[in-house]
């Protein structure tokens, strides 16, 4: 069955989230640890993550994606900044443990004029500070559409910097459409040869998760302006051929495209038509 949620707000908890999950025909969902402005996370109840587990067992809806706020750089020129990201890393991964399989998603960061090895070398020494041995969470770089100075803009820097992790085990890849699109990656015309750049340079193995998004940006634009599916650049049909590509089988699917649950409901019900085995 295709894997497909979109992002949920995580202010009622988990148990909300989940059945609002199920009532709009998901079978995963994305939330953020906590306001993606930044700032303190409540703490969760075990026993709201005991009863989204159950539903889960009962539905068939998989473990949802968590995703660090927008805010956090861990490449950031000042110290502060910096340490602001490692304290949030560190605190996500800490409550994540909780969920066992949990799969946790953050941008890289920007060098901000630092140049791009140092902004490597910043978020690969961040990540080495937080990563346990003994912990159960594996953690994603998203692919980034080249914005500015974003970190991340190609595979080549996204292996740069899981190479420089020392628990590189620990560590995966969450690509998105729209940024890969943006980032100058034909994932229109060209998207067998594209995945097999990824293989090559960062391994499909350690692709755990996509995200789902068109673009309101020609490719190679490097603006990151999310769409919505087939109202963009990309297109519904290239989508089809996105859900069903047989190197992407198994893996979740999450929209983030400007919509309410309604407009959600119909992108998910449109991916799965698409799907023959949906």
């Amino acid at each position: 069955m295709l894997r497909i949620g979109c992002h949920l707000s995580s202010s009622k908890g988990f148990l909300d989230m989940a059945k609002t999950a199920q009532s709009i025909g998901a079978t995963t969902f994305q939330y953020f640890t906590r306001n993606p402005r930044g700032g303190a996370a409540k703490e969760w109840k075990e026993t709201d993550i005991k009863a989204m587990l159950d539903l889960f067992g009962q539905t068939g809806i998989g473990m949802p994606l968590a995703h660090a706020p927008y805010t956090i750089n861990a490449c950031a020129k000042e110290e502060r900044t910096r340490q602001f990201a490692l304290e949030t890393l560190a605190d996500d991964l800490r409550r994540l443990e909780m969920l066992p399989g949990a799969l946790y998603n953050f941008h890289p960061g920007s060098h901000v004029g630092q140049g791009a090895d140092r902004g490597i070398e910043l978020i690969a020494d961040a990540l080495n500070q937080v990563l346990e041995p003994q912990q159960h969470t594996t953690v994603l770089l998203e692919t980034m559409a080249g914005k500015g100075t974003e970190v991340g803009r190609s595979f080549e820097e996204i292996r740069r910097i899981i190479d420089k992790v020392e628990l590189s085990g620990k560590m995966g890849v969450c690509l998105d459409t729209c940024h890969v699109w943006d980032g100058g990656y034909d994932i229109v015309g060209h998207l067998d040869e594209v995945l097999q750049e990824f293989d090559s340079v960062i391994g499909l193995e350690r692709l755990k998760a996509i995200h789902v998004n068109d673009s309101m940006n020609p490719c190679g634009a490097h603006k990151d302006r999310h769409q919505k599916i087939g109202q963009g650049f990309i297109g519904e049909e290239a989508f089809g051929r996105i859900v069903n590509h047989p190197a992407l089988k198994g893996l979740p699917f999450y929209l983030e495209t400007p919509n309410e649950l309604d407009g959600y409901q119909a992108e998910i019900a449109m991916l799965r038509a698409a799907s023959p085995e949906a």
